[in-house]
């Protein structure tokens, strides 16, 4: 995960540091540190971050042609 795509995902969600960092259990400051470029992340903030994100339907799209990016998942109509 990269951090644009974090921020992005977070737009997307429209929610803030601090929805984000309560729900995935990591501080405010772990999510701008990583966002704003200023530092990395452990693996286990990247298990718990993702694991929220993904949770709530959004897909981190890896580097392909076009390069990495987040959109959301698809909804399925019963």
């Amino acid at each position: 995960m990269k951090p644009f795509q974090m921020r992005a995902a977070r737009a997307i969600l429209r929610l803030g540091v601090r929805e984000v960092a309560e729900a995935a259990g990591v501080t405010p400051a772990t999510i701008t540190r990583f966002e704003t470029e200023k530092g990395g992340l452990q693996m286990a903030s990247i298990d718990k971050l993702r694991a929220f994100y993904e949770s709530q339907g959004v897909m981190f799209i890896e580097a392909n042609g076009e390069g990495p990016g987040v959109r959301m998942r698809k909804e399925h109509h019963d």
